[in-house]
């Protein structure tokens, strides 16, 4: 009797026809997770995939980058994508949805992407009560409207710490940044920040902050905070819409949720800069924000 192998051997296997098949049939084989194939039609290829490890996006990730795939956040209103880009949907379930103090007592919390808001506010957590329990917390994060801090004060998020996957590969644990900290710098964090402070510095910044509600998609107010308020890298990616990086964990301090007066939510309108007169420069910053964290245009754009 002849093994399947044998069989396959003789007569022969199909190769992939295009670069959208062997994307698919590479994806399929790395992940542990659930890979699904949602469209292949020309110019509308696209597939689902629900991690099933955290590892599982790094491998996503890089045959995204080898194949020119998009990286999209599922459960994120994302707009237009690169014309005729294939696309990959990542959606974090309860795989990666995991929800723990750092340590017994402890008011921190270590929280993965795929962990919903009703589980924050089952351990009662501040303010999660009144958000859509359904949502999890990459989506959370990437929702600029629930996002839409006063300017100069992202610390009322609640985020500490997060480790952010950038579209080169690189993992970057981004948090409080300052002359007391003791982490040191990796080469990829210190590109990244300098750059950002560069542009914290420039005039198109310097107009945006004279408002009190922050106009630009990206939060690059986290960077000039009020002087009783450290700096907090982290802060940056709150309500970055899926657009700059692929958010692995976060800590969250539950002493800085109760602080939260007035929590924002998806049914609060986000102004952005063409509402305030502030377009150009918002666009200006937006888009060398885009660029110093999406180096290969990896995600949605």
């Amino acid at each position: 009797m002849q093994s399947s192998s044998r069989r396959a051997f003789l007569r022969g296997r199909r190769l992939p026809a295009t670069g959208w098949e062997s994307f698919c049939q590479r994806a399929a084989q790395a992940v542990s997770g659930r890979f699904q194939v949602l469209s292949e039609k020309d110019g509308a290829c696209s597939a689902r995939l629900v991690p099933g490890a955290a590892g599982d996006v790094h491998h996503a990730r890089a045959l995204c980058a080898q194949y020119g795939v998009v990286l999209l956040l599922d459960g994120v209103d994302h707009g237009a994508t690169r014309s005729g880009a294939p696309v990959l949907w990542v959606e974090p379930g309860m795989e990666v949805g995991s929800c723990e103090r750092l340590e017994s007592g402890s008011p921190k919390w270590f929280v993965q992407p795929g962990c919903t808001l009703g589980r924050l506010a089952e351990r009662q957590l501040p303010g999660f009560g009144q958000m859509p329990f359904h949502m999890n917390v990459a989506s959370w994060l990437a929702d600029r409207s629930m996002c839409d801090w006063p300017t100069g004060r992202t610390l009322l998020s609640g985020v500490t710490h997060m480790s952010v996957l950038l579209s080169d590969g690189n993992s970057v644990v981004l948090g409080p940044f300052g002359a007391q900290e003791q982490q040191p710098l990796t080469p990829a964090l210190r590109r990244l920040v300098s750059g950002l402070f560069q542009l914290s510095a420039g005039p198109q910044a310097q107009a945006c902050r004279q408002l009190a509600q922050w106009p630009c998609r990206y939060r690059l107010d986290a960077l000039t905070p009020p002087d009783e308020q450290g700096i907090n890298l982290s802060h940056l990616m709150l309500g970055h819409g899926g657009r700059l990086g692929w958010i692995e964990w976060v800590v969250l301090d539950e002493r800085l949720l109760g602080t939260q007066a007035d929590v924002p939510t998806s049914g609060r309108e986000w102004l952005g800069a063409r509402e305030v007169g502030l377009r150009a420069q918002a666009e200006a910053l937006d888009g060398q924000v885009k660029s110093l964290f999406d180096e290969m245009a990896l995600y949605p754009g």
